[in-house]
Protein backbone atom coordinates (compact mmCIF):
# COMPACT_ATOMS: atom_id res chain seq x y z
CA UNK A 1 0.00 0.00 0.00
CA UNK A 2 1.48 3.32 -1.07
CA UNK A 3 -0.54 6.33 0.06
CA UNK A 4 0.18 9.91 -0.91
CA UNK A 5 -1.35 12.85 0.94
CA UNK A 6 -0.97 15.12 -2.03
CA UNK A 7 -3.08 18.24 -2.19
CA UNK A 8 -5.92 18.42 -4.62
CA UNK A 9 -5.57 20.45 -7.79
CA UNK A 10 -7.60 23.38 -6.42
CA UNK A 11 -5.74 23.23 -3.09
CA UNK A 12 -2.34 23.27 -4.82
CA UNK A 13 -3.43 26.20 -7.01
CA UNK A 14 -4.59 28.17 -3.98
CA UNK A 15 -1.33 27.44 -2.18
CA UNK A 16 0.70 28.64 -5.17
CA UNK A 17 -1.42 31.80 -5.41
CA UNK A 18 -0.84 32.59 -1.73
CA UNK A 19 2.90 32.01 -2.08
CA UNK A 20 3.06 34.09 -5.27
CA UNK A 21 1.38 37.06 -3.55
CA UNK A 22 3.62 36.61 -0.51
CA UNK A 23 6.74 36.65 -2.69
CA UNK A 24 5.78 39.89 -4.45
CA UNK A 25 4.79 41.66 -1.21
CA UNK A 26 7.93 40.53 0.63
CA UNK A 27 10.28 41.58 -2.17
CA UNK A 28 8.66 45.03 -2.31
CA UNK A 29 9.04 45.40 1.45
CA UNK A 30 12.72 44.34 1.32
CA UNK A 31 13.45 47.11 -1.20
CA UNK A 32 11.55 49.74 0.82
CA UNK A 33 13.18 48.69 4.11
CA UNK A 34 16.67 48.68 2.64
CA UNK A 35 16.29 52.16 1.13
CA UNK A 36 14.69 53.49 4.33
CA UNK A 37 17.45 51.95 6.44
CA UNK A 38 20.10 53.74 4.38
CA UNK A 39 18.27 57.07 4.64
CA UNK A 40 17.55 56.70 8.38
CA UNK A 41 21.05 55.33 9.12
CA UNK A 42 19.23 52.54 10.98
CA UNK A 43 21.03 49.23 11.31
CA UNK A 44 17.84 47.76 12.76
CA UNK A 45 16.01 48.53 9.51
CA UNK A 46 18.91 47.23 7.41
CA UNK A 47 18.92 44.03 9.47
CA UNK A 48 15.17 43.80 8.93
CA UNK A 49 15.79 44.11 5.19
CA UNK A 50 18.27 41.22 5.43
CA UNK A 51 15.87 39.21 7.54
CA UNK A 52 13.01 39.77 5.11
CA UNK A 53 15.30 38.91 2.21
CA UNK A 54 15.72 35.57 3.93
CA UNK A 55 11.93 35.39 4.18
CA UNK A 56 11.72 35.92 0.44
CA UNK A 57 14.12 33.03 -0.11
CA UNK A 58 12.20 30.86 2.35
CA UNK A 59 8.92 31.60 0.55
CA UNK A 60 10.59 30.97 -2.80
CA UNK A 61 11.85 27.62 -1.54
CA UNK A 62 8.35 26.73 -0.38
CA UNK A 63 6.97 27.71 -3.78
CA UNK A 64 9.57 25.57 -5.59
CA UNK A 65 8.99 22.69 -3.16
CA UNK A 66 5.24 22.74 -3.86
CA UNK A 67 6.02 22.53 -7.59
CA UNK A 68 8.56 19.73 -7.29
CA UNK A 69 6.47 17.69 -4.85
CA UNK A 70 3.71 17.56 -7.45
CA UNK A 71 6.05 15.95 -9.98
CA UNK A 72 5.82 12.14 -10.20
CA UNK A 73 8.70 9.75 -9.68
CA UNK A 74 10.56 8.52 -12.74
CA UNK A 75 13.19 5.83 -13.51
CA UNK A 76 15.98 8.28 -12.57
CA UNK A 77 14.27 9.69 -9.44
CA UNK A 78 12.48 6.67 -8.03
CA UNK A 79 11.41 8.58 -4.90
CA UNK A 80 10.48 11.69 -6.87
CA UNK A 81 11.91 15.10 -6.00
CA UNK A 82 11.27 15.12 -2.26
CA UNK A 83 14.74 16.35 -1.31
CA UNK A 84 15.13 19.21 -3.80
CA UNK A 85 13.53 21.56 -1.29
CA UNK A 86 15.68 20.17 1.51
CA UNK A 87 18.89 20.96 -0.36
CA UNK A 88 17.68 24.47 -1.16
CA UNK A 89 16.63 25.01 2.47
CA UNK A 90 20.08 23.95 3.65
CA UNK A 91 21.75 26.51 1.35
CA UNK A 92 19.27 29.16 2.48
CA UNK A 93 19.92 28.45 6.17
CA UNK A 94 23.70 28.64 5.65
CA UNK A 95 23.32 32.06 4.02
CA UNK A 96 21.09 33.19 6.91
CA UNK A 97 23.82 32.29 9.39
CA UNK A 98 26.26 34.44 7.40
CA UNK A 99 23.77 37.35 7.41
CA UNK A 100 23.23 37.03 11.17
CA UNK A 101 26.97 37.10 11.84
CA UNK A 102 27.39 40.18 9.61
CA UNK A 103 24.59 42.01 11.45
CA UNK A 104 26.17 41.12 14.81
CA UNK A 105 29.60 42.43 13.76
CA UNK A 106 28.10 45.70 12.48
CA UNK A 107 26.03 46.10 15.64
CA UNK A 108 29.08 45.68 17.89
CA UNK A 109 30.93 48.26 15.76
CA UNK A 110 28.05 50.74 16.15
CA UNK A 111 27.98 50.23 19.89
CA UNK A 112 31.56 51.53 20.01
CA UNK A 113 30.85 54.28 17.45
CA UNK A 114 27.13 55.26 17.67
CA UNK A 115 25.39 56.69 14.60
CA UNK A 116 22.37 59.02 14.78
CA UNK A 117 19.21 57.41 13.41
CA UNK A 118 15.76 58.66 12.38
CA UNK A 119 13.33 56.90 14.72
CA UNK A 120 10.16 58.19 13.03
CA UNK A 121 11.13 56.68 9.67
CA UNK A 122 12.11 53.45 11.48
CA UNK A 123 8.66 53.22 13.06
CA UNK A 124 6.73 54.01 9.86
CA UNK A 125 8.54 51.38 7.79
CA UNK A 126 8.41 48.81 10.60
CA UNK A 127 4.66 49.38 11.02
CA UNK A 128 4.21 48.59 7.33
CA UNK A 129 6.26 45.44 7.91
CA UNK A 130 4.09 44.30 10.80
CA UNK A 131 0.99 44.73 8.62
CA UNK A 132 2.51 42.91 5.64
CA UNK A 133 4.03 40.04 7.65
CA UNK A 134 0.83 39.64 9.64
CA UNK A 135 -1.31 39.38 6.49
CA UNK A 136 1.09 36.87 4.89
CA UNK A 137 1.22 34.80 8.08
CA UNK A 138 -2.60 34.70 8.17
CA UNK A 139 -2.76 33.61 4.51
CA UNK A 140 -0.14 30.91 5.04
CA UNK A 141 -2.00 29.63 8.09
CA UNK A 142 -5.00 29.03 5.83
CA UNK A 143 -3.00 26.72 3.50
CA UNK A 144 -0.45 25.27 5.95
CA UNK A 145 -1.24 21.59 5.41
CA UNK A 146 2.32 20.24 5.55
CA UNK A 147 5.61 20.88 7.33
CA UNK A 148 6.96 22.98 4.46
CA UNK A 149 4.15 25.53 4.63
CA UNK A 150 3.85 25.42 8.41
CA UNK A 151 7.53 26.34 8.67
CA UNK A 152 6.94 29.24 6.27
CA UNK A 153 4.04 30.37 8.47
CA UNK A 154 6.18 30.23 11.61
CA UNK A 155 8.90 32.18 9.79
CA UNK A 156 6.50 35.00 8.89
CA UNK A 157 4.82 34.99 12.31
CA UNK A 158 8.25 35.35 13.93
CA UNK A 159 9.02 38.23 11.58
CA UNK A 160 5.84 39.98 12.64
CA UNK A 161 7.08 39.91 16.23
CA UNK A 162 10.65 40.99 15.38
CA UNK A 163 9.39 43.88 13.23
CA UNK A 164 7.16 44.98 16.10
CA UNK A 165 10.37 45.09 18.16
CA UNK A 166 11.78 47.64 15.68
CA UNK A 167 8.77 49.87 16.38
CA UNK A 168 9.46 49.57 20.09
CA UNK A 169 13.12 50.43 19.48
CA UNK A 170 12.19 53.50 17.41
CA UNK A 171 9.85 54.67 20.17
CA UNK A 172 12.62 54.19 22.72
CA UNK A 173 15.06 56.28 20.69
CA UNK A 174 12.42 58.96 20.12
CA UNK A 175 11.69 59.22 23.85
CA UNK A 176 15.23 58.90 25.25
CA UNK A 177 17.48 60.00 22.39
CA UNK A 178 19.72 57.00 23.07
CA UNK A 179 20.99 55.75 19.70
CA UNK A 180 22.58 52.62 21.24
CA UNK A 181 19.07 51.11 21.29
CA UNK A 182 19.32 50.53 17.51
CA UNK A 183 22.45 48.28 17.52
CA UNK A 184 21.25 46.42 20.62
CA UNK A 185 17.98 45.74 18.85
CA UNK A 186 19.98 44.57 15.83
CA UNK A 187 21.87 42.09 18.02
CA UNK A 188 18.57 40.66 19.25
CA UNK A 189 17.29 40.31 15.66
CA UNK A 190 20.59 38.67 14.62
CA UNK A 191 20.27 36.20 17.50
CA UNK A 192 16.73 35.37 16.38
CA UNK A 193 17.88 34.79 12.78
CA UNK A 194 20.77 32.61 13.96
CA UNK A 195 18.55 30.53 16.24
CA UNK A 196 15.99 29.96 13.45
CA UNK A 197 18.69 29.11 10.91
CA UNK A 198 20.40 26.55 13.14
CA UNK A 199 17.07 24.80 13.58
CA UNK A 200 16.67 24.57 9.79
CA UNK A 201 20.24 23.26 9.41
CA UNK A 202 19.65 20.55 12.03
CA UNK A 203 16.44 19.42 10.33
CA UNK A 204 18.12 19.36 6.89
CA UNK A 205 21.05 17.36 8.25
CA UNK A 206 18.67 14.86 9.80
CA UNK A 207 16.84 14.36 6.49
CA UNK A 208 19.97 14.23 4.33
CA UNK A 209 21.57 11.73 6.72
CA UNK A 210 18.36 9.66 6.57
CA UNK A 211 17.66 10.07 10.26
CA UNK A 212 14.38 9.05 11.84
CA UNK A 213 11.72 11.74 11.42
CA UNK A 214 11.28 14.02 14.40
CA UNK A 215 8.51 12.88 16.71
CA UNK A 216 8.75 9.22 15.71
CA UNK A 217 10.12 6.63 18.13
CA UNK A 218 11.43 3.32 16.74
CA UNK A 219 10.69 1.41 19.98
CA UNK A 220 7.10 2.71 19.88
CA UNK A 221 6.71 1.74 16.21
CA UNK A 222 8.20 -1.72 16.83
CA UNK A 223 5.92 -2.26 19.83
CA UNK A 224 2.80 -1.17 17.91
CA UNK A 225 3.64 -3.42 14.96
CA UNK A 226 4.38 -6.33 17.30
CA UNK A 227 0.91 -5.97 18.81
CA UNK A 228 -0.80 -6.52 15.43
CA UNK A 229 -2.58 -9.88 15.23
CA UNK A 230 -0.43 -12.48 13.46
CA UNK A 231 2.91 -10.74 14.07
CA UNK A 232 5.47 -12.76 16.04
CA UNK A 233 8.46 -10.42 15.86
CA UNK A 234 9.62 -7.19 14.18
CA UNK A 235 13.33 -6.67 13.48
CA UNK A 236 15.77 -4.98 11.08
CA UNK A 237 13.50 -1.92 11.38
CA UNK A 238 14.50 1.26 9.53
CA UNK A 239 12.56 4.53 9.36
CA UNK A 240 13.93 7.56 7.53
CA UNK A 241 12.86 10.88 6.03
CA UNK A 242 12.53 11.19 2.27
CA UNK A 243 11.50 14.82 2.62
CA UNK A 244 10.32 17.28 5.25
CA UNK A 245 6.94 15.57 5.55
CA UNK A 246 7.41 12.19 3.88
CA UNK A 247 8.72 9.17 5.81
CA UNK A 248 9.56 5.65 4.65
CA UNK A 249 9.86 2.37 6.54
CA UNK A 250 11.51 -0.99 5.84
CA UNK A 251 11.62 -4.00 8.16
CA UNK A 252 11.43 -7.77 8.56
CA UNK A 253 8.38 -9.27 10.27
CA UNK A 254 8.27 -12.82 11.58
CA UNK A 255 4.90 -14.55 11.18
CA UNK A 256 3.64 -18.14 11.31
CA UNK A 257 4.23 -20.46 8.35
CA UNK A 258 1.03 -19.57 6.52
CA UNK A 259 0.08 -19.15 2.83
CA UNK A 260 0.76 -15.75 1.24
CA UNK A 261 -3.01 -15.23 0.79
CA UNK A 262 -3.40 -15.24 4.58
CA UNK A 263 -0.35 -13.10 5.22
CA UNK A 264 -1.86 -10.39 2.98
CA UNK A 265 -4.34 -9.62 5.77
CA UNK A 266 -1.49 -9.09 8.24
CA UNK A 267 0.26 -6.80 5.74
CA UNK A 268 -2.92 -4.75 5.31
CA UNK A 269 -3.29 -4.34 9.09
CA UNK A 270 0.35 -3.28 9.46
CA UNK A 271 0.11 -0.68 6.72
CA UNK A 272 -3.15 0.70 8.10
CA UNK A 273 -1.53 1.08 11.52
CA UNK A 274 1.60 2.76 10.14
CA UNK A 275 -0.38 5.20 8.00
CA UNK A 276 -3.03 6.14 10.54
CA UNK A 277 -0.93 6.30 13.70
CA UNK A 278 2.53 7.26 12.46
CA UNK A 279 1.78 8.91 9.08
CA UNK A 280 4.17 6.53 7.29
CA UNK A 281 2.84 5.85 3.80
CA UNK A 282 5.79 4.26 2.01
CA UNK A 283 6.59 0.86 3.49
CA UNK A 284 8.56 -2.21 2.45
CA UNK A 285 7.80 -5.15 4.76
CA UNK A 286 9.42 -8.56 4.35
CA UNK A 287 7.64 -11.52 5.96
CA UNK A 288 9.61 -14.44 7.44
CA UNK A 289 8.64 -17.54 9.37
CA UNK A 290 11.98 -18.45 11.00
CA UNK A 291 14.56 -16.86 13.27
CA UNK A 292 17.18 -14.57 11.75
CA UNK A 293 20.63 -13.50 12.82
CA UNK A 294 22.03 -10.08 11.91
CA UNK A 295 25.50 -10.09 10.34
CA UNK A 296 26.90 -6.60 9.66
CA UNK A 297 23.53 -5.25 8.63
CA UNK A 298 22.48 -8.34 6.63
CA UNK A 299 19.77 -10.56 8.03
CA UNK A 300 20.44 -14.22 7.26
CA UNK A 301 18.19 -17.17 8.17
CA UNK A 302 19.74 -19.24 10.95
CA UNK A 303 19.25 -22.50 9.01
CA UNK A 304 21.32 -21.12 6.11
CA UNK A 305 24.14 -20.23 8.51
CA UNK A 306 24.09 -23.81 9.78
CA UNK A 307 24.25 -25.21 6.22
CA UNK A 308 20.70 -26.47 6.40
CA UNK A 309 17.92 -26.06 3.88
CA UNK A 310 16.01 -22.89 4.48
CA UNK A 311 12.42 -22.52 3.32
CA UNK A 312 11.59 -19.52 1.15
CA UNK A 313 10.54 -16.35 2.94
CA UNK A 314 7.29 -14.65 2.13
CA UNK A 315 7.84 -11.05 1.03
CA UNK A 316 5.19 -8.43 1.54
CA UNK A 317 6.06 -5.16 -0.16
CA UNK A 318 3.83 -2.16 0.30
CA UNK A 319 4.29 0.28 -2.55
Amino acid sequence: MHVHAAPSGSGANRTQSVLRFSLVATLAYVVVTFVAGLRAHSLALLSEAGHNASDFLALLLSFVAVYFQSRPADPSRTFGYQRAGVLAAFINAASLIAIALWIAVEAVHRLSAPVAVQPRLMMIVAAAGVLMNGVIAALLWGVARDVNLRSAFLHMAGDTLSTAAVIAGGAGILLTGQNWIDPVLSLLIAAFILWSSLGIVRECFNILLEGAPRGLSLPEIRSAMGAVEGVVNVHDLHVWSLGSNYAALACHVTIADIPPSESACILARLNHLLHQRFRISHTTIQFEHMGCQELEGCVVPIEELAGGQSREHHHGHAH
